[in-house]
């Protein structure tokens, strides 16, 4: 845990906003590329690494993915030494006020998120959250240089530092997905000198939180026998309702529903179980909200699964996370890489 804390630092301090993950993508292949055989990158931007299994081929395969873009924002405009912006991925105005970002114009520039006094707005906007299109970023800079170094269309990320708090925990941006993405890594790192019948691909996905189209042409183009979707949940706090959210620190969720395969739930419930790892069941009825939904129905169709880790505050700049659930995660995810044989699919039933 001590080390993949640092890492994990490094990847939520990283830009990578949805569409535009070049940057974060090159850090997790400077890690993954001393932990599997051969790393590439899709067409649309996903990082596929893949540890080579023992069977004779054509192998069967397993396909980790977890998602590596993050919400943002975009410039829209510049009004004299102020931009407007946009929202990059779901996100709610009301957190966006006195936010420390940056503009990544033709130089990365600090900025902050500002909205003028309360009683200063027009009466329709006093009392009440301001809407996106009235707020603005506050450079610094005079307006004649401003326009010169940013346009529209460049990107606005988040620059709260992450903070290590209550010891176990981790807070900032952009844990949604570089959690996972963590805890993906802890698994090749578990994997380490162990062989594997599979092949086993780690895909750090691009476009979650805006198409789903890293997984869908990841799905395609590799065509796994089986696929796990790692990527947060929501985690429990005041006032949050109890079914809806879960304790973080306490384990990882396993998805139950139509995008989940019964027999996938079944035995990493099991594998779980056996590691004494807690894990609480996460109701999925409809779509699961995560790149499952489209690793499910690529091509003829994958038995596919969901791993959640439970996130306090999602999407905000103060997302939280305990560092024992990653860690959990990779293990659970490394022992069952671990354990697929020439026979797990002739076991595996789809109606448990």
């Amino acid at each position: 845990m001590t080390d993949l804390l640092p890492f994990l630092k490094t990847l939520i301090s990283a830009p990578g906003l949805s569409g535009h993950e070049a940057a974060i993508r090159e850090l997790i292949a400077a890690e993954w590329v001393l932990l599997c055989d051969e790393l590439t990158t899709s067409r649309l931007g996903s990082l596929h690494a893949v540890r080579r299994g023992t069977l004779p081929e054509p192998r069967p395969s397993l396909l980790l993915a977890a998602h590596m873009d993050s919400i943002g924002m975009m410039v829209t405009s510049r009004v004299g030494e102020f931009l407007h912006i946009t929202k990059v991925g779901g996100i709610d105005p009301r957190v966006l006020p006195g936010q420390l970002v940056t503009v990544h114009g033709r130089k990365a520039l600090p900025g902050v998120i500002v909205q003028p006094p309360d009683s200063l707005l027009p009466a329709e906007y006093q009392n009440g959250p301001l809407p996106l299109e009235h707020l603005l970023v506050d450079t610094g800079l005079p307006a004649a240089e401003l326009g010169r170094l940013v346009r529209p269309g460049d990107l606005v990320s988040f620059a709260q530092p992450p903070l290590t708090i209550a010891g176990d925990n981790l807070a900032g941006h952009s844990l949604d997905n570089r959690a996972s993405v963590a805890a993906l890594t802890h698994c090749l790192r578990e994997l380490r000198g162990r062989p594997t019948a599979w092949d086993v691909w780690a895909a750090a996905t691009a476009q979650e939180e805006e198409t789903l189209g890293g997984a869908l042409t990841s799905a395609y183009h590799l065509g796994p026998t089986l696929a796990i979707a790692i990527d947060v949940t929501f985690g429990a706090s005041p006032g949050s309702p109890s079914h809806k959210t879960f304790p973080i620190g306490k384990g990882p969720t396993l998805g139950w529903g139509p995008n989940i395969h019964p027999g996938l739930h079944k035995t990493l419930k099991a594998l779980a179980e056996r590691l004494e790892i807690p894990t609480k069941l996460e109701a999925m009825p409809r779509h699961s909200g995560t790149d499952a939904f489209h690793l499910q129905i690529a091509a003829q169709g994958i038995p596919t699964m969901v791993v959640g880790i439970p996130l306090r505050y999602m999407h905000t700049p103060v997302e939280m996370i305990s560092m024992k659930d990653l860690t959990r995660v990779g293990r659970l995810l490394a022992e069952f890489a671990a354990s697929l044989d020439e026979n797990f699919m002739d076991g595996l039933k789809l109606d448990e």
